[in-house]
């Protein structure tokens, strides 16, 4: 089970801890609401990405996320489109991270659900 915990000001000002104690400020001035979603798409995809891979014994140094999202004028306002630029830096065979990522998009509970209401693209490159 997961939970988290969210006190704010009058204004749209808080912050955020998880069960393990991790803190993470809220609203103006630091997170919204679209950049925590950007953030757990990413997270979750790199996670999935990360299980894949170890069991297809791809190693890399470090990989690169960025990711860019627009919401929908029209209420309710969901995300309309989102893109992921991933660079994988020093991989151990590209063409298996490559297919470990597609895998990963099959797999990432965040992805899947985000794909029901936008159209999300990505690319990857090696360095």
């Amino acid at each position: 089970m997961q939970q988290v915990n969210m006190t704010f000001s009058d204004e749209f000002k808080g912050a955020g801890k998880n069960k393990k104690g991790a803190k993470l400020n809220i609203g103006s001035g630091s997170f919204a609401p679209y950049d925590l979603l950007l953030f757990a798409l990413g997270s979750c995809l790199y996670s999935t990405f990360l299980d894949i891979s170890n069991k297809m014994k791809i190693h890399w140094k470090f990989v690169d996320l960025d990711i860019v999202g627009e919401k929908r004028q029209e209420v309710p306002t969901t995300l309309k489109w989102c893109k992921l630029s991933i660079k994988v830096h020093e991989a151990s065979n590209a063409e298996k991270a490559r297919k470990a990522f597609e895998l990963a998009t099959k797999y990432c509970s965040i992805y899947y659900t985000l794909s029901k209401v936008a159209k999300i693209e990505w690319e990857m490159e090696f360095c």
